[in-house]
């Protein structure tokens, strides 16, 4: 605020001083004019009666003379004052509203404002630097879930496009370089309420240093990074305990998962989907021959994912320089060309295959490979990268069985690290099953949702986060079991929609606990399901006389008024016994 204020002082210099110049004058000039009063004696205006006069003249030029009428000396200086009072003003609003529309006073005006709402931030936060389609997906997702997010992005358009956005929450955002570390600290980076940092800029480089900068400046600070190359990677992880995603080896791990488990790789993509998403239905990517277009870091993941089950794609690269001849891990059954001429389609085998991986860096090639691809071979199974989200209408009308959208890949895990940390223990300890334990869970997590995916949430039974589940664990009187936390607070007989998925207790997982299993003090129990049951769980587990009546059966109510007459009532019942015996 200082910095503006100096500016609108400095800009409106020149304009002040005339304004103060004109007004002196005028001012001094009804001082020593002399008038007549009502008696015709000789009268001067103080300096209180001129400095009013002047006043509302240079303003309105609307007037009657005071205190007395003017003389025709007065008029005529009242006349010149009026033309120069009028000029002056002119001056200094014109200057003021030259100033208030220069771009880099308005940008200033912003800059003060986002400062502003930073400071006055009082819920955790994340901030975000980089607000394209990945951005935009994960701050609107974090806001369903009433996460505030701070965002910082070096395009205009796209902090305008923030400003415009309807998230419930105030989301503020700035426009500059998220590298510079004094624009990190201005978004919150040394806020005691920042939970963490996410990169999501487009570029690597300033991804690594983002992290360095967020890592020397709030070491304890979680930070997630988007990283696309090997060694900048590499370089990431070699300090602090930051969270690095590669778009690409994400997707890639996960169509491994749906060839030898579509269970698993269903419960997968519930468990990190974004609120209000529909369920997907389950995956079943036939094994055989593949064609794969494109080896570059896309198709180098998929081609390594493919190659552990057992699959070799065939290559359709036009840069063949991609593949290293002394890499033993390296394809070498490639077919040069673009894979959008039908030739090049038919000499990779396209005919026989029974699916075809489009994976350029062109959304046009993509869907070229595939519409050619289906003419030579109907039955294909179609696997498309999608570059822009601004193409979401032309990949839907294509009717592709998988779409490899980056954005939406990179939003989807940071969502899920972000809203529930256990989510992680849970999807690597489900890992471990077949896809039979998989597919048994999912059709359980399917009859307690609808056609949304399903909420994750997680109960910690602390003091702070649930003082009932806390105080009634910690009694010898009662058993608390997981069964107890999922019962209708309306009505214990019945079961809120949602499935115990973990309890982590100290360094231990315990993977899908039995309804009887008991909760103890410091358990951090992870469930999903229907939104509804999160409410009411909280409910149960934050009010005691509420989990006294699901643990008893009998209905426990608090106040004075309940307490009296809860008392009368035994007191009648006591005299009737009396009465009776």
């Amino acid at each position: 605020m200082p910095n503006l204020i100096y500016l609108l002082l400095r800009r409106l210099r020149l304009p002040l001083i005339i304004l103060i110049i004109v007004y002196a004058v005028s001012i001094l000039g009804f001082v020593l004019i002399p008038g007549k009063d009502d008696n015709g004696d000789v009268w001067h205006m103080d300096f209180f009666h001129a400095f009013y006069f002047v006043s509302f003249m240079g303003s309105t030029i609307g007037f009657g003379e005071i205190p007395y009428a003017f003389t025709v000396p007065q008029r005529l200086w009242a006349t010149v004052c009026i033309y120069a009072t009028v000029i002056a003003w002119l001056f200094g609003i014109g200057a003021l509203l030259n100033t208030l529309q220069d771009p880099s006073f308005r940008r200033l005006m912003k800059h003060n404002a986002f400062l502003r709402r930073v400071r006055s931030l009082t819920d955790p936060f994340y901030l975000i630097c980089g607000f394209g389609d990945t951005g935009k997906l994960l701050a609107h997702a974090l806001a369903h879930e009433g996460i505030h997010s701070v965002v910082v992005d070096e395009s205009e358009d796209n902090i305008n496009s923030l400003e415009l956005d309807d998230f419930g929450i105030k989301v503020p955002g700035i426009c500059a370089e998220s590298t510079r570390p004094q624009t990190l600290i201005d978004a919150g980076l040394k806020h005691p309420k920042c939970q963490g940092i996410v990169a999501l800029t487009s570029d690597d480089q300033a991804n690594l240093k983002i992290a360095l900068t967020g890592y020397l400046i709030r070491p304890e600070l979680p930070i997630i990074v988007r990283a696309e190359h090997e060694n900048v990677a590499r370089n990431i992880a070699s300090f602090g305990d930051n969270r690095i995603i590669d778009p690409f080896y994400t997707f890639a791990e996960k169509l491994a998962l749906a060839f030898h488990s579509p269970g698993m790789y269903l419960l997968y993509d519930w468990m990190t989907g974004v609120p209000y998403e529909k369920l997907h239905e389950p995956l079943f990517p036939p094994k055989g021959k593949w064609v794969l277009c494109s080896y570059g870091r896309f198709g180098k993941a998929v081609f390594e994912q493919l190659f552990n089950e057992g699959i070799i794609p065939v290559i359709v690269e036009a840069n063949t320089e991609l593949i290293d001849p002394d890499d033993p891990e390296a394809p070498t059954d490639v077919i040069k060309g673009d894979g959008t001429e039908a030739h090049t389609l038919i000499e990779a085998g396209v005919r026989d295959a029974v699916g075809i991986v489009a994976g350029t860096d062109d959304d046009a090639n993509n869907l070229s490979i595939l519409m050619t691809a289906r003419e030579l071979n109907p039955k294909l199974f179609t696997i498309a990268r999608q570059n822009r989200r601004r193409n979401d209408l032309l990949f839907e009308a294509a009717n592709i069985d998988l779409i490899m959208r980056r954005g939406s890949v990179i939003a989807h895990k940071i969502f899920a690290l972000v809203r529930n940390p256990l989510i992680e223990n849970f999807l690597n300890r489900a890992r471990q099953h077949d896809n039979a334990w998989a597919n048994q869970l999912v059709s359980r997590i399917g009859g307690v949702v609808q056609d949304q995916v399903p909420e994750v949430w997680e109960v910690d039974v602390t003091a702070t986060d649930m003082p009932a589940l806390w105080q009634i664990a910690g009694d010898e009187h009662y058993r608390l079991t997981v069964r107890d936390l999922y019962r209708d607070p309306r009505n214990r007989d019945q079961m809120l929609p949602c499935v115990p998925l973990l309890v982590k207790r100290g360094y231990e997982d315990i993977l899908l606990p039995e309804d009887d299993f008991k909760v103890e003090r410091n358990d951090r129990l992870l469930f999903c399901g229907h939104p509804v049951a999160e409410r009411q769980m909280a409910w149960n587990g934050r009010n005691v006389d509420v989990l006294l009546y699901i643990l008893t059966g009998e209905e426990h109510p608090s106040g004075l008024v309940w307490e009296w007459l809860r008392k009368r009532r035994e007191k009648k019942r006591q005299q009737l016994a009396d009465a009776a015996s």
